[in-house]
């Protein structure tokens, strides 16, 4: 259809709307947010990117970036492929590109990441992990804790 207008713009023009609708049907495009005073008791799914500002009681993941405000607090495991966090995590985080850690933020558990930016003043007490890192794709109820938190079983102490 678009392939054969003689209008090259136009065509040029419905190639870029398939691509934000596949984009948007998959999720990447979009950015979920929890609130402020808004609270989440369960696990936190999406494609695309997830900010929290409020509170998360479980597993958070994000097929493109979680962003947890200086207000935020996540008590559960985070996996996404870049994260930025200015709050509070109580559990693992798990980032496939990039963690950015703010002055603001309080990390308290197991951190693996390819590579992180900690800001003077962020506080983390836990074991830092830096290199590759690949994402779980299935986590399960059966699955063990060291493959829940991504690493070997042999890394797990």
């Amino acid at each position: 259809m678009g392939l054969f207008d003689r209008n090259p713009e136009k065509s040029a023009g419905m190639a870029k709307e398939q691509r934000e609708a596949q984009q948007t049907s998959r999720g990447e495009g979009v950015i979920s947010i929890i609130g402020p005073g808004m609270r989440v008791q369960g696990d936190c799914d999406t494609e695309g990117t997830l900010r929290i500002e409020g509170v998360v009681e479980g597993t958070v993941r994000a097929g493109k970036a979680v962003v947890i405000g200086k207000d935020g607090v996540v008590k559960g495991d985070v996996f996404t492929q870049d994260a930025v966090i200015g709050g509070r995590v109580t559990g693992t985080v798990l980032a496939e590109s990039r963690l950015e850690l703010q002055a603001t933020c309080a990390i308290e558990g197991e951190i693996k990441a390819r590579r992180i930016k900690l800001d003077e003043g962020g506080k983390v007490n836990g074991k830092v992990i830096m290199g590759e890192v690949t994402m779980p794709k299935q986590l399960g109820a059966g699955a063990t804790g060291a493959a829940q938190r991504g690493l070997p079983a042999s890394t797990v102490a």
